[in-house]
């Protein structure tokens, strides 16, 4: 006799579905391609993730065109997901994000979710922190909200069918000449995206007890 699950639990079971395929996959089918629709909803879905002050520093920079994909291909060291893949997706973060408070919480105010007030002190205090943040205290920031922002980014695609890498290893100096990026817009990392012609490789993690440690770090 078969049981039906209750719909909660098929939901979360498909989200752990998701968790356990994503794989880092550096083998792409060259002929299938993403469109650029596709490509802009799971952006979107990305950007969902968390962000400081919600702020949302990420930028992304899609190539999808093959003649720039070869261009990057030797900045990335001759990785080959990167000229077979359907788009690589430069993440970057922008070290002047607080310039979009305004913009950001008028449209929290817009969609009712604060007093105007509100938003106008949320606006003042974080233009004012920013503004007057070491420069590596934004960075960090960034870093950290970029981070969240590529993981949401790849499990996205995950659950949409597609398949990802990260790459950290490519030349970010010459990415940055070549791509003509802006000084305000820190590189943070390079994702593939496609399908995959073959699985990535299963991976081990270590157990929890070796990484987690409940209200206090043991003495080595």
């Amino acid at each position: 006799m078969s049981v039906s699950l209750p719909s909660q639990t098929m939901e979360h079971q498909l989200f752990f579905d998701v968790i356990r395929e994503r794989r880092s996959v550096r083998s792409y089918d060259p002929e299938i391609k993403i469109s650029r629709k596709e490509l802009t909803e799971t952006l979107r879905q990305a950007t969902l993730a968390p962000s400081a002050a919600n702020l949302q520093p990420w930028r992304f920079l899609v190539i999808d065109s093959p003649e720039l994909k070869q261009k990057l291909l030797p900045i990335a060291f001759n990785q080959q997901q990167v000229v077979e893949a359907s788009a690589v997706i430069a993440v970057l973060g922008d070290l002047e994000c607080y310039k979009f408070a305004e913009k950001i919480y008028g449209m929290a105010v817009d969609a009712g979710y604060m007093p105007a007030e509100t938003a106008k002190s949320f606006v003042e205090r974080y233009t004012g922190m920013y503004s007057s943040m070491p420069p590596e205290a934004i960075r960090q920031k960034v870093y950290t909200d970029c981070g969240l922002v590529s993981m949401q980014l790849m499990l996205v695609a995950r659950a949409k069918g597609y398949d990802t890498v990260p790459m950290g290893g490519y030349d970010q100096a010459e990415f940055v000449e070549a791509f003509d990026i802006p000084e305000r817009y820190a590189p943070v990392m390079l994702i593939a995206i496609g399908k995959a012609t073959k699985p990535g490789h299963p991976t081990v993690r270590l157990a929890v007890d070796d990484v987690a440690f409940f209200n206090e770090i043991p003495m080595e």
